[in-house]
């Protein structure tokens, strides 16, 4: 059957995750850009299902348009008390602006024990062996089943399809299942639960690959509840997919199902050389200016040489040690009279904005010509002393004042009220002039695709999604003439660290000495590249699992 052939038929399409109006990490990313394309391709037949976290009315998310339009709002009228479940419906504040369904999973809490029973007398899951978010996030997901197969019957499509992401919404595609096994189920891992952790343990992942069993790592590893629900699903999914090349060996590993790949796009949107973004990219470099000279107590102009990671506190996996040591091989051998100022935004224990740095940034005529103590950091950290980063910088002399190159670690949320910078992470991602993401461990990896999208040439690595999804198109026309390419992929194994590091310092060197015509040139094709992962490209593969479903 084709995909026009659904279509005609009349496909209805339920998506449920963690991060459905609640931003935590990449997925709110893959969903919330992906959202626009969904509702052109298929108008009036997505919703999209997440949890209500609040008992406050009047504490929605702020990305939660509360309306109760169109048929949605018909069934939460005629529907919504049969449930016995606290719901809100509206629409989700982002591209398209798809209906949603917000739903309080608190009240499951007393049928848990019996959910948890017949999931194991259906599919011997022992759920006794979870412990931290394992209890939060499958209530949720049965949640968020009942109300997905609520909706699928009240509009009576021919053709259903369920798509649920991630662990945490295993058990609900495992509950609709037992429910109502008509209706299609597509679960995507985005990372697995076991491989995340061997990576996480500072295990080699890569090299032992083959050899690892994921039933016997996830006991070591103590993870078993998280795997086994996780596996499950990936098991009785209709079609059971995940984001790379590199995570479908790793899943098929540890899973022991093979999936399919569905490449990761992005909303590319606007020319970063439009002129409200070059506004924009103005801004950003005045206050990452202001922040650096206030902090180490000199002048350091908006000329300087910006560089940033962003991402998760995942010390190996996101390649923040990489980060930092090869700042510090770069300052060993740089030469140069261009400042280096390099950014690390990545929320940690965070005490609140820095008082000291908010008064003197609020009052520009106060000069200092002294450090501020502490010039590394942004907003103080409940454990500053121990905090690995800023130990990290600081036993590499990366926060000394009079250095050509420094690190200032942002250990905040850039949402745009932090008391620093208030800005939003793309708000000051856009005034960068290179990104570096050296991951260990990167299923698929947004934040470079983020920086091209925003013409900022970036560094990442062959174990990377992005990067090797990268690496294949820069042998196409027109990168494969461009004297200076957008991204560049650094090789990492489980024992090169060494090599990897000076690989890194170089390239930072290699981008320092660009001449402002190379730079923009590059600029300019870091842009072309990111929109050939526009969700134009990409959602194709999403059509291709709807059709092999029937």
């Amino acid at each position: 059957m084709t995909y026009s052939h659904l279509t005609l038929l009349g496909i209805m399409i339920l998506e449920t995750s963690w991060e459905v109006c609640n931003k935590m990490g990449g997925i709110y990313t893959v969903l919330s850009s992906r959202a626009d394309i969904m509702t052109q391709h298929h108008p009036d037949q997505v919703v999209f299902v997440g949890p209500l976290l609040t008992q406050d009315k009047d504490a929605l998310p702020l990305d939660f348009i509360d309306t109760k339009d169109g048929w949605l709002g018909a069934w939460c009228r005629d529907e919504s008390a049969k449930l016995g479940l606290r719901i809100r419906v509206g629409r989700w504040a982002v591209a398209g602006e798809p209906p949603v369904v917000l739903v309080d999973f608190h009240t499951l809490e007393e049928e848990k024990n019996d959910l948890f029973f017949q999931m194991w007398k259906a599919y011997a899951l022992e759920s006794d062996k979870g412990y931290g978010d394992y209890d939060e996030c499958c209530l949720f997901s049965v949640a968020a089943a009942r109300v997905m197969e609520s909706i699928i019957h009240y509009r009576g499509h021919e053709e259903n399809i369920a798509l649920f992401n991630e662990w945490q919404t295993a058990m609900g595609l495992l509950y609709l299942k037992l429910q109502d096994p008509s209706i299609h189920s597509l679960f995507i891992s985005h990372a697995t639960t076991v491989g995340r952790s061997i990576a996480g343990n500072d295990k080699d992942l890569y090299a032992w690959m083959e050899h690892y069993d994921g039933d016997q790592m996830a006991r070591e590893l103590s993870v078993e509840a998280k795997h086994a629900i996780e596996k499950l699903a990936a098991h009785e999914a209709t079609v059971f997919a995940t984001v790379s090349k590199q995570t479908a060996r790793e899943a098929e590993q540890l899973l022991g199902r093979r999936p399919v790949v569905l490449p990761n796009g992005f909303r590319v949107g606007s020319s970063p050389f439009a002129a409200h973004l070059q506004a924009k990219r103005r801004s950003a470099r005045r206050l990452l200016s202001s922040v650096a000279s206030t902090l180490y107590g000199e002048a350091i102009g908006e000329d300087a040489f910006f560089i940033s990671l962003g991402g998760r506190y995942e010390y190996r996996n996101k390649g923040i040690d990489l980060f930092i040591e090869s700042l510090y091989q770069f300052s060993e051998e740089y030469k140069g009279n261009r400042e280096v100022v390099a950014f690390l935004l990545v929320p940690a224990w965070e005490a609140g904005a820095r008082m000291d740095l908010h008064y003197l940034l609020s009052h520009p005529s106060e000069e200092r010509t002294q450090p501020l103590q502490y010039p590394c950091l942004t907003h103080w950290l409940y454990n500053t002393e121990h905090d690995r980063a800023v130990c990290h910088i600081r036993h590499r002399g990366l926060d000394r004042a009079g250095q050509r190159v420094k690190v200032i670690f942002v250990p905040c949320y850039l949402n745009g009220i932090d008391g620093i910078f208030d800005k939003s992470y793309y708000d000051l991602l856009v005034g960068m002039d290179l990104t570096i993401y050296p991951s260990y461990y990167e299923p698929w990896g947004y934040t470079p695709l983020e920086s091209i999208r925003y013409g900022v040439p970036t560094i990442t690595t062959n174990l990377a999604g992005f990067g090797l999804w990268a690496e294949e198109e820069e042998t196409k026309k027109p990168f494969n003439k461009a004297k200076h390419l957008p991204v560049h992929i650094v090789e990492r194994t489980d024992t090169n660290v060494a090599e990897a590091i000076l690989s890194i310092a170089q390239l930072i060197g290699l981008q320092v000495s660009l001449t402002p015509e190379e730079a923009l040139a590059q600029r300019k094709l870091a842009y072309t590249l990111a929109k050939e992962a526009d969700w134009k490209h990409f959602y194709r593969y999403y059509e291709a699992a709807y059709a092999s479903m029937s």
